[in-house]
Parts: C-alpha cells; structure tokens; sequence
C-alpha cells in the first residue's frame, strides 16, 4: 500500500481496512488493473477507468454509517438490487451505479461480479 494512498484516507482511517479489503479482491480478480490515486477518488482501470472508490454521499448524512466507502462503477445497463444507492445514465448505454460499503462481509460475490462486469464494459469501449 502506497503513501498516496494512506494520504487519501488520513481524515478517515477507519475506513482504510473496507478498502485494503476491495482492493485486494479487484487485484486478485481482475487482470491487469491499474490503481491511480486522485484527490477525490482512487480509480482502478485496465484501458479506462472502470471502478472508483470514494467518499461520495450516496445517502443522507442520517443515513450514512460512520465508517464507509463508495465503490462507483460502470455498467452498459441499469442493474437492479437494493444495494445500489444510485444509478444514472450520463451517456445513452453507460450507466453508473454507486453501492455504499460499510463492512468487508459486503464485498462479496454480487459486488464483485459487478466489478468484473464493469471491467470488461470498460475493455470494450473504443
């Protein structure tokens, strides 16, 4: 784990073990992913960008756990399940869908097909 990204989580360092978590099962599942840390997010990407983990507040502040994280990804539909806090369509066929993470148990199977699924939709744009 880099600096830059210990840089990213200094005002929220509960949250850094959700990440180290995501992390490890992108790196383990996806082949040749490449993470950026950026000011507001850290990207993980093969051609593009395809996931995005964040601070964004998908929820209201009520609403939203003390500690957590924002896994964003891109799929060519809209996904259905009670997990997504939000789904738009920036671009006819690109939909982006944000899930609120607040515990490791919920990096599971169905997050994580969605992620390799957005990996491939991002392998396949021009």
């Amino acid at each position: 784990m880099g600096q830059d990204v210990l840089c990213f989580f200094d005002k929220k360092p509960q949250a850094l073990p959700l990440y180290e978590t995501f992390e490890q099962k992108v790196l383990s599942e996806v082949d040749g992913v490449k993470v950026k840390v950026q000011k507001t997010q850290i990207a993980f990407s093969n051609r593009h960008n395809f996931v995005f983990v964040s601070f964004l507040p998908v929820r209201k502040a009520k609403e939203r756990p003390e500690v957590y994280i924002v896994v964003t990804f891109g799929l060519g539909y809209c996904a259905e399940s009670p997990r997504i806090d939000g789904a738009v369509e920036p671009y006819p066929g690109r939909w982006t869908h944000h899930v609120l993470i607040s515990g490791t148990g919920e990096i599971d199977d169905e997050l994580m097909g969605w992620v390799k699924e957005a990996a491939a939709f991002s392998n396949g744009k021009r």
